[in-house]
């Protein structure tokens, strides 16, 4: 099913809110992207302002496609928080996949639909994960740059969970995750980031996870930046890579 205006799920006020803040506070950071752009994402010219962020999430891609492609079989995947779908259109072209791309931000979405409505085993609805119609499941759901957005981590998972095939795998890229001790300097950066742009609601809707809170799940980091040997390497992605299986 292709998204269309009347499936729009009705959120509550805080997801309008949030869509709104989220949507002018990217208008703000510059990035919002033409249709060309989206569709030749990871991919940006070399003076591009967030260049170096693309060529993280490049990589990231890259890595996880490479991984997803290595199961040799059919793949369900989830996006939670595509936005504009340029990652969800690479996981469709992983052979025998079908991918759905979702989230609250119908701005973007409406953008995902126009420039990859041609791929037949695509598609994008305006929901939230836990207001996804019907009981479809997946063998994998993905969280890329979009895992902090979300409250609670543990309620989010589990959720992502019931909605996996018995094997299905959880994938987090793209996002923090702290040590206990460093949350509240992480918190404060943000703070301090949100209010320099004068968007200090986005305080509500932005939030820092834990490493310990992985603990109560079926997991593995698949790439950690603090290791001795990535440091060692110097390698640039401070992200972690995490999969959470059922």
């Amino acid at each position: 099913m292709k998204l269309k205006d009347s499936h729009r799920t009705r959120f509550n006020h805080a997801s309008r809110e949030f869509e709104q803040l989220y949507i002018d506070l990217r208008c703000r950071e510059k990035r919002l992207y033409t249709d060309e752009e989206v569709a030749w994402l990871p991919d940006v010219d070399e003076d591009h302002i967030h260049r170096k962020e693309w060529e993280i999430r490049k990589a990231s891609c890259k890595k996880l496609i490479r991984y997803l492609r290595h199961k040799n079989r059919s793949l369900k995947i989830l996006e939670v928080g595509c936005g504009n779908g340029w990652l969800s259109y690479h996981l469709s072209q992983i052979r025998y996949s079908h991918v759905v791309g979702i989230d609250v931000n119908f701005v973007e979405l409406q953008q995902a639909q126009r420039i990859f409505n041609a791929i037949p085993n695509l598609h994008f609805f305006h929901t939230d994960i836990d207001s996804l119609p019907g009981s479809e499941k997946f063998d994998i759901i993905v969280f890329a740059a979009s895992i902090q957005y979300f409250s609670s981590f543990s309620d989010v998972i589990e959720t992502a969970l019931s909605r996996l095939h018995d094997g299905g795998e959880i994938h987090i890229i793209d996002s923090h995750f702290y040590l206990e001790t460093d949350v509240e300097t992480a918190r404060q950066r943000s703070q301090e980031y949100f209010h320099d742009r004068g968007f200090e609601k986005m305080e509500n809707f932005y939030f820092h996870h834990t490493l310990k809170a992985l603990d109560e799940f079926n997991y593995v980091i698949l790439y950690d930046p603090n290791s001795i040997f990535n440091k060692i390497l110097k390698k640039k992605n401070p992200f972690h890579w995490i999969c959470i299986k059922k």
